[in-house]
């Protein structure tokens, strides 16, 4: 396995809130930090109608959407944070474009009430 690295998407075994089991889903790497990594949950869930300002939306017509790995359109939620060990890393699918990560830094900002 390659070293994970900021903006890149993995394939993770992503815990649950309460902690009492994990599932395998996309999520995207915000930082790194030696053998641990802060990493947002992706969803392939995605509804319209209730958008929050701590979700990217990452359309499936967007330009460089192949370049993401993801499957179909998906919501990078930034209030779904984890901090965990690389072994929960299972596969790099692909990388989130530059414009997409400073969108998400914006929502991860709001997420966590941390003013510009």
């Amino acid at each position: 396995m390659s070293n994970p690295k900021a903006q890149e998407i993995w394939l993770v075994r992503f815990p649950f809130s309460d902690l009492t089991s994990t599932k395998v889903r996309p999520a995207l790497i915000i930082a790194v930090h030696r053998e641990e990594l802060i990493i947002l949950g992706i969803f392939s869930k995605v509804s319209l109608e209730i958008l929050r300002e701590t979700w990217v939306v990452v359309e499936e017509d967007y330009p460089s959407f192949s370049d993401t790995g993801l499957k179909k359109r998906s919501l990078i939620r930034a209030e779904k944070i984890a901090t965990v060990s690389t072994s929960v890393f299972q596969k790099k699918i692909g990388t989130l474009p530059d414009d997409l990560f400073v969108s998400v830094q914006e929502a991860l900002k709001k997420a966590l009430n941390i003013s510009n």
